[in-house]
């Protein structure tokens, strides 16, 4: 019998290498106009999509480097790496650099696009470092140098070599006189915004010289500065000036604001002594009088002679009744916004006004207003739907109130902290009704639980803060809610005792855009939750408080610190500064990053909210 011949083993055909190019990503015919706005709604949603893009290939890797317009390096060292990397970047923020030698600003030479430089937090640099700005950067418009208590007239010369500055900040560079100013006045005349608030050594002589120079200056702040009125003539002949501070100029009196009244000035900010002179002020839109002592009639007057006014804030005037805001409010039918947080004496006769005259009202503030009855702030509600900022903190809001105030559908930020009568019934009505909201404040609502927040949390998807502190009886439930809320950067739950690891991962992990965490006196927090915290919070930027906290080992800490660089500020408990390596903690100083160290003995106990509340009272009494 023949034998049958066996199958010849089955043989793949070799692959032949294609000599096609491969496949082009739509986005790699786009020109760069049509891509950068791409990558605009990209970064809007999710920052760090930014990098997944740079790093998909070569040509992405390109386009995100023309793309980038924000620079905010966290180590001076580095910044010379950064700015060849983004040649394109128009502002350069180095507020998370605390320590700047000269030779640092010196290495913006390698970026030529620079418009706006912020040295607002940063030290250690001095006049040879600003030469090497100016000679680096001689188009660049906006300087910020608020805090540089260490530059003087020689730092003020070398900015006026940057002739081409719009915006300059010179806050509380006290050794600057009227030398310096005299140089950046004849140096920079196309100022148009310009601070020198607690700049102590300019008199009215380097006034009047900025003033000759600079004529297309908008926006001036004297705040604290040694000027009398004798600069005021020169102040007043500026042609375009638009916002006028002189909070704390004792040497401003009423006299001096008589010059105002043929004088288009739209916003001042000013001290108490000089409210009597209102009426010269026909033209102002913006009303600062924090602070301030009304005597009679005071307010009155500013109602009948600054109509215009859209602003108006009297947060902690001493002086103000009913008769007097409600005559006010009443001729102030432009209001926009309005401040009379701790106003403590009026009631709700001021509310029947302020909601039936300023009905287009979009902000209102009045935190502590503790005369106006739950049955008041109903009438905010009912009259008031194009709010969008509201703050009833510390007042006596009950859940029909609050279920009144859902009333203002376009509220995206609502602070009601304090507000012991408010539960879970009122706050459902508000997640219901309110989808645009993105800052809630519940600071010590005790009555609040986990179905309350979790209302919140899928009714109002855009929400990006929210405030928990001892609402003593949330759970994790409430974070895991909270998790679905992408767009989350702002977690304060301080003094939560039920809140533990498993919500804290969840939020890690669901809420990837987080700035600022408070979990001080959160017991149930260990190790665990900070690990999550190390690999998932890499948007930590802000403040973080871990205090109180029994189970946080070194080692957990540690991992979070390292890994969350952009901290700039942490407060930890004093027992950890022993346990920790010196090397790291100068690590990550050497960032930015600020450390508090809170030396206060454990407590596990927390005060009931209302117990706490009358302890607070008794203290404002005594």
């Amino acid at each position: 019998m023949a034998m049958a011949m066996a199958a010849p083993p089955h043989r793949q055909p070799k692959r032949r290498r294609s000599s096609t190019t491969p496949a082009q990503s739509p986005l790699d015919s786009l020109a760069d106009e049509l891509l950068f706005l791409v990558l605009d709604r990209v970064a809007a949603a999710d920052p760090r999509a930014l990098k997944s893009f740079s790093l998909a290939s070569r040509a992405y890797h390109a386009a995100e480097s023309r793309h980038r317009r924000i620079l905010r390096p966290r180590r001076a060292d580095l910044l010379p790496s950064l700015l060849a990397r983004y040649p394109a970047a128009a502002i350069l923020d180095l507020t998370l650099c605390p320590r700047l030698a000269d030779a640092a600003l010196a290495a913006v030479s390698s970026s030529p696009c620079l418009r706006a430089v912020d040295l607002s937090r940063s030290s250690g640099f001095r006049a040879a470092g600003l030469a090497a700005l100016a000679t680096a950067c001689p188009d660049l418009a906006d300087l910020d140098l608020s805090n540089g208590v260490d530059l003087g007239d020689a730092a003020a010369a070398e900015v006026a070599r940057m002739r081409r500055l719009r915006r300059l900040s010179l806050s509380r560079c006290k050794p600057v006189t009227d030398m310096g100013l005299g140089c950046v006045a004849v140096g920079c005349p196309d100022l148009r915004d310009l601070s020198l608030k607690w700049c102590i050594g300019v008199t009215d002589l380097g006034i009047k010289l900025l003033a000759h120079k600079c004529r297309n200056l908008r926006t001036l702040d004297l705040s604290y500065a040694m000027i009398t009125k004798d600069s005021f003539p020169a102040i007043m002949k500026l042609p375009n000036l638009e916002v006028l501070t002189l909070v704390g100029c004792s040497g401003i009196d009423d006299d001096a604001l008589s010059s105002i009244e043929k004088h288009c000035i739209k916003s001042l900010k000013v001290t108490p002594s000089m409210v009597s002179s209102f009426h010269r002020m026909s033209n102002l839109q913006t009303l600062m009088l924090e602070g301030c002592k009304f005597m009679a009639d005071a307010l009155k007057s500013i109602g009948k002679s600054c109509a215009s006014i859209r602003q108006l804030s009297l947060s902690k005037c001493s002086g103000v009744t009913d008769a007097e805001l409600s005559s006010a409010v009443s001729r102030l039918k432009n209001l926009l916004k309005l401040d009379v947080t701790c106003c403590r004496n009026i009631t709700n006769a001021s509310l029947v006004s302020i909601t039936s005259s300023c009905t287009s009202l979009i902000s209102l503030r009045m935190e502590s207003c503790v005369h106006v009855s739950s049955d008041g702030l109903k009438l905010i509600g009912k009259h008031c739907h194009q709010l969008e900022e509201l703050d009833l903190t510390d007042n006596d809001l009950d859940d029909e109130g609050l279920k009144a105030i859902a009333g203002c559908s376009k509220l995206s930020s609502l602070k009601i902290g304090i507000c012991l009568k408010i539960s879970d019934e009122g706050l459902t009505q508000i997640g219901k009704s309110c989808p645009e909201l993105r800052d809630i404040d519940l600071y010590r609502c005790g009555d609040i639980s986990d179905d309350g927040v979790t209302h919140i949390a899928q009714g109002c998807p855009k929400l990006e803060s929210i405030n928990l502190c001892y609402c003593t009886g949330i759970t994790d439930r409430s974070l895991m809610s909270l998790s679905k809320c992408a767009n989350l950067n702002t977690l304060e739950i301080r003094g939560c005792p039920r809140v533990s690891s498993s919500g804290i991962s969840e939020i890690a992990m669901g809420c990837r855009l987080l700035s600022k965490l408070d979990i001080k006196k959160c017991f149930e927090i260990n190790d665990v939750g900070m690990l999550y915290i190390s690999q998932f919070s890499h948007s930590l930027r802000q403040n973080m408080t871990i205090v109180h906290l029994a189970g946080i080992s070194p080692n957990g800490l540690i991992a979070a610190l390292l890994v969350c660089g952009g901290l700039t500020k942490v407060k930890l408990n004093a027992a950890f500064k022993s346990m920790m390596p010196h090397h790291m903690l100068r690590n990550v100083e050497a960032r930015g990053c600020a450390f508090q160290w809170i030396d206060k003995p454990y407590k596990v106990e927390l005060e009931p909210c209302d117990v706490w509340k009358q302890q607070s009272q008794d203290v404002l009494v005594g």
